[in-house]
């Protein structure tokens, strides 16, 4: 059982009709904003500007990410070799060892507000240092490779634990959905961009992290101003949160002393197995398809890889964002958070057994992108969902520590996983069936989360 205040778990007055208008009976009038915002998601009177705020905060930084992450295939493929990928997570994994205590140090002497928006002037600054050296002719694609893995799941993560410190359990469980589709916007015009600002605009890549920075700056000012909207709108026991520092619990021994929240990092593991180990087998049919294309041709084997990947991350992230955006809201209403644990994995279980029977390109493509689009939209939304009835040093320090470490462990395992089969002369159906089994395994710690998850009467 996790043992949190009561007021967080206080009901509300039940909406008593369906999208778009949630209209509810004793709640006070929605303005133009809140009546628009109903489209997505169940978004009340008073909340708009706070919700607004959170997903423009959230869109910018995964347009940013994405700028970010361009430039790392540009830094380290030409400065440090494809070898580097099988190494990278083991590494940030180690780091994240030590970096994941000294953030929850740091949260026990500063309130929220200087806590998040220190973290990304942190960011910003490593960034003007990036830039700095790269321009003076150092060779930084390693160092920034292994930096940007670190960025991602850290700034995201705690962005949403801010979030989810915001607002109650109720409130979070309906506003998320819209929240997140900030997120998936985000990703997927962030990753339409970042290659028309080098083509287009002819930007170097040093010049694409100070953009990234200057939206970073930008998301420390949103961080504020919905701190200010959220606390003066909240109750008197939220809005107290503005001036709480954390407790000096540590947040991995939070992990490993709660059965709900081990069972949330072991969540993370396993699907970040399963998601990876698709992503191993995709690029394996792709790389042969091209050989097979065009056998001797290297020119020719990296436009096809090339013109595929820009094409299906296109895809998925706009189905993504579509999912989120009209499909997200209405799953959680009815399923609610813990039946939608469920969707993704039986999704990966049909798509894998498909891909054991018929390995072939367009199978898998079909299969992926309807997985990671569901990956990306509505599981992201339920990760976040879960911490909203735990303590605020889970949502803080457990997080960081699920979202960042549990979550490179989980590459680690399957790289690990990659190894052990290339030794073993595995065939590409053998490391499918392999995926089915890890999923199967992942539908019984959905359904022990689940059950824990009903304890905490939410």
């Amino acid at each position: 059982m996790v043992d949190r205040p009561e007021y967080q778990s206080r009901p509300e007055i039940p909406s008593l009709s369906s999208f778009p208008s949630f209209r509810a009976i004793g709640e006070k009038r929605k303005g133009r904003l809140e009546r628009m915002l109903s489209f997505f998601a169940d978004v009340r009177a008073g909340e708009g500007l706070g919700v607004v705020l959170l997903t423009v905060n959230l869109f910018l930084l995964l347009f940013a990410y994405y700028l970010l992450k361009t430039v790392r295939e540009s830094l380290i493929l030409t400065e440090g070799g494809a070898y580097i990928k099988a190494y990278s997570s083991a590494g940030q994994a180690a780091l994240l060892m030590a970096l994941v205590p000294l953030y929850g140090y740091i949260g026990t002497k500063v309130v929220r507000i200087r806590l998040i928006a220190g973290l990304w002037i942190f960011f910003i600054f490593n960034l003007v240092l990036f830039y700095s050296f790269g321009v003076a002719g150092w060779r930084e694609g390693v160092v920034y490779y292994i930096w940007v893995g670190i960025f991602n799941v850290f700034a995201v993560s705690q962005i949403w634990a801010f979030a989810n410190d915001l607002y109650t359990e109720r409130q979070g469980k309906r506003l998320f959905p819209m929240i997140g589709v900030g997120s998936s916007l985000g990703a997927w015009l962030g990753a339409e961009s970042a290659g028309e600002l080098m083509a287009r605009a002819h930007l170097t890549p040093y010049q694409l992290q100070l953009a990234a920075a200057a939206l970073l700056a930008v998301c420390v000012a949103l961080t504020v101003a919905v701190n200010r909207v959220q606390t003066a709108r909240s109750i008197p026991d939220m809005a107290a949160h503005d001036n709480l520092k954390l407790s000096a619990e540590d947040g991995f021994k939070l992990v490993f002393s709660n059965r709900y929240l081990a069972w949330i990092a072991a969540l993370t593991v396993l699907l970040n197995v399963v998601n990876s180990s698709g992503e191993f087998l995709l690029g394996k049919v792709v790389s042969e398809q091209a050989r097979q294309f065009f056998p001797g041709n290297a020119a020719g084997q990296k436009e096809f890889v090339g013109v595929f990947y820009g094409r299906f991350f296109g895809g998925v992230n706009l189905l993504g964002f579509l999912l989120q955006s009209f499909a997200v809201s209405r799953i959680f209403k009815s399923l609610g958070v813990r039946g939608s644990l469920f969707v993704l994995p039986c999704i990966a279980l049909m798509s894998y057994s498909m891909l054991a029977a018929a390995p072939i390109l367009m199978v898998i493509r079909v299969a992926k992108t309807l997985e990671n689009a569901t990956d990306y939209s509505l599981q992201n939304t339920i990760r976040q969902a879960l911490f909203l009835p735990t303590t605020r040093e889970s949502k803080y320090k457990a997080k960081a520590a699920i979202d960042t470490f549990f979550m490179r462990l989980g590459d680690v395992i399957q790289a690990g996983i990659v190894r052990i089969g290339a030794e073993l002369q595995l065939a590409l159906t053998s490391f499918a069936w392999l995926n089915v089994a890890f999923t199967i395994l992942w539908l019984w710690i959905a359904g022990r989360l689940a059950r824990e998850h009903r304890r905490l009467s939410f």
